[in-house]
């Protein structure tokens, strides 16, 4: 009997490997709730990157971050951080400046206008999340939290 993600993507022959599956149940599902976030941030004009940046930035601060810091701590890799932060800041959600100490560095901050657009953001968003997978029980979310942490871990310094 096949199962739910072979009759999902209409697979006629099984998983050459369980391993396989379960990997592909993992991209599928990343997939599905990639398309479901992006969907709940429409409505506030954002994509999924650009509300990364801001919590990102949140968190930072005063401090600020440089573009290495934010893309060290996305959780979608993105390779051109410089036109998402031109985006960011043509909306006035964010405001770079160089750094006195060295003025190649350039240190990026969230504005209050950011601030408050994130910040509208958190209740909807916990209250969607918890809508969602409330179901899933506190258990098994944390076992369900330590095994991805597992698989990422497995994978971490893969090049292959």
């Amino acid at each position: 009997m096949p199962g739910k993600l072979a009759v999902e993507i209409r697979q006629t022959k099984p998983f050459d490997a369980i391993e396989e599956e379960a990997l592909l149940n993992i991209i599928r599902t990343a997939e599905v709730l990639g398309q479901h976030m992006a969907g709940f941030l429409r409505d506030f004009q954002l994509s999924q990157t650009q509300y990364n940046v801001l919590r990102i930035l949140r968190g930072a601060g005063e401090a600020g971050a440089t573009c290495s810091q934010i893309g060290d701590r996305m959780i979608n890799h993105d390779p051109d951080i410089t036109r998402l932060l031109d985006r960011l800041e043509s909306r006035g959600l964010i405001a770079r400046e160089r750094s006195k100490e060295d003025r190649r560095v350039v240190i990026t901050r969230i504005s209050p206008e950011g601030l408050a657009l994130v910040g509208s953001i958190d209740e909807p968003l916990r209250r969607h999340v918890r809508e969602r997978m409330g179901g899933i029980g506190r258990a098994d979310m944390e076992r369900l939290i330590g095994q991805l942490e597992q698989v990422r871990e497995l994978f971490r310094h893969s090049t292959k």
